[in-house]
């Protein structure tokens, strides 16, 4: 049977807190393997370019009263972090804008959205799917928090999907916890941040165009 043509999302659900906090066991890809399977759909990863951001790249994002700095961008994927976190191999919080030129409609922009929870729900634990329905003036957008992680980390991942100025685009903001058995550091994390993250992120109005991402240097 093929895959249905609108979002998951639309059957909106929410993890229950008597699951307790969340288990790093739950998520034990490698980076590696994650940064493989997620490639294909656009979709945050938990491995970024190794070192510091190169020098030079100038575009600016503000999110939620903290300035962005381009730092790396390839094949339609173009990653962002505070100022004060230039190392791409280890940074607390991210912004990762995903392009797809080719996603035109509500349904395509479905599709891919179906593709990025899919393979979160692989990779790790879902927990937020939640759609806006379309209206006269806006396209139907989707959303998708998960939890991935690895041995040494956690990473919280909020995953917008809509489509800006003729292109799908997938903006996700990300927030690490580095260590050993770290999940109630990031349940408490979640609890006290999560639902202003994903209002935010929803509300975001100041999305870079896809033509000026696809101006910034490329690796």
């Amino acid at each position: 049977m093929s895959a249905p043509r609108r979002c998951q999302a639309l059957a909106a659900e929410r993890a229950s807190a008597e699951e307790g906090p969340v288990r790093a066991a739950q998520v034990g890809l490698s980076r590696r393997t994650l940064l493989a399977s997620l490639a294909g759909c656009g979709a945050a990863a938990l491995l970024s370019p190794a070192g510091a951001a190169p020098r030079g790249h100038t575009m600016q994002i503000d999110f939620r009263g903290t300035r962005y700095l381009h730092r790396w961008s390839k094949n339609g994927q173009h990653e962002f972090t505070p100022e004060s976190e230039p190392d791409l191999k280890r940074w607390n919080d991210m912004l990762t804008l995903n392009v797809h030129e080719a996603t035109g409609n509500g349904e395509q922009l479905a599709d891919v959205a179906n593709r990025v929870l899919a393979n979160y729900q692989r990779a790790g634990k879902i927990l937020v799917t939640r759609s806006t329905p379309r209206t006269a003036a806006k396209p139907a957008e989707h959303l998708i928090v998960a939890v991935l992680g690895t041995p040494g980390l956690l990473e919280a991942v909020f995953a917008r999907c809509l489509l800006h100025d003729g292109a799908g685009m997938i903006a996700v903001a990300s927030h690490r916890v580095y260590g050993q058995a770290v999940g109630p550091q990031m349940s408490e994390w979640l609890k006290a941040n999560g639902p202003a993250v994903e209002q935010a992120l929803m509300a975001w109005n100041g999305l870079p165009p896809p033509s000026a991402l696809k101006a910034l240097p490329h690796s």
